[in-house]
């Protein structure tokens, strides 16, 4: 008779905010997550050897990404790839360098760390170049401060309860987000948990994208006649000093 497989550790995973608000005044924020490994039988293991990866997604977008080039001293658009859904916003933190915790085959089937994530580019190409579009888009977030990697920045304590923070920048995109917590052990995904946050415009902020969303025409009509109307005044003004 065949042994029922014995039970798994069960993660209990939390944020320190359901929602961002981003208003005028937004500089950023500081995200807490935080929870605990539940083992059978309220039992922890005594090598205490297993490892915490948290990651935040921003919700996921198309995006066209341009190769410059320059030609006659003059920079030019050259080739470009297309991405039909690359993540917004991406944030690994692991309580270990993430290489370590996982072979590449794994990291890829979870996208654990931003050499593992699965771009999807929209048309064909050599190899060489979807690698170098997509070391390309990866590196120009990095610089936006949209993706990055912090190793060793998840504390566990007692084996039991773990902690890390993710920075949320100034430019980060609104839409709905996810929080993913993986257990690891000896190289092998124990356990996963998912917790949803939204970040949303409040205030003239967001009454001004959803005019730009539900009335873009108009929107662009006044757009252009506030520009016209202040570059009008600072001329006047000019004049007038």
């Amino acid at each position: 008779m065949a042994q029922a497989p014995a039970p798994k550790p069960v993660l209990v995973p939390d944020v320190s905010q359901r929602q961002i608000d981003i208003k005028y005044s937004f500089t950023g924020a500081d995200l807490l997550l935080f929870g605990a490994i539940l083992y059978p039988g309220g039992r922890v293991p005594a090598e205490r050897d297993a490892d915490i990866v948290v990651v935040v997604k921003g919700p996921v977008q198309p995006i066209l990404v341009r190769e410059k080039q320059k030609i006659a001293g003059i920079w030019v658009n050259a080739a470009s790839m297309r991405y039909l859904s690359a993540p917004s916003f991406y944030a690994i933190a692991s309580s270990k360098p993430i290489a370590s915790l996982l072979d590449e085959r794994s990291r890829a089937i979870y996208e654990l760390g931003l050499d593992s994530l699965q771009l999807s580019p929209a048309s064909g190409g050599e190899s060489e170049a979807r690698d170098r579009f997509a070391r390309g888009l990866v590196d120009l977030r990095q610089r936006a401060g949209l993706y990055y990697e912090a190793p060793g920045a998840v504390e566990i304590t007692d084996g039991v309860l773990y902690r890390a923070r993710i920075a949320i920048p100034a430019r980060v995109p609104v839409g709905r987000f996810t929080a993913e917590t993986f257990l690891l052990r000896r190289g092998r995904v124990l356990a996963v948990a998912v917790r949803d946050l939204d970040i949303r415009k409040t205030g003239f902020e967001r009454f001004v994208a959803r005019q730009a969303e539900r009335r873009s025409f108009g929107y662009g009509l006044t757009a252009v006649a506030l520009s016209v109307l202040l570059g009008w005044a600072a001329g006047w003004i000019a004049r007038r000093a």
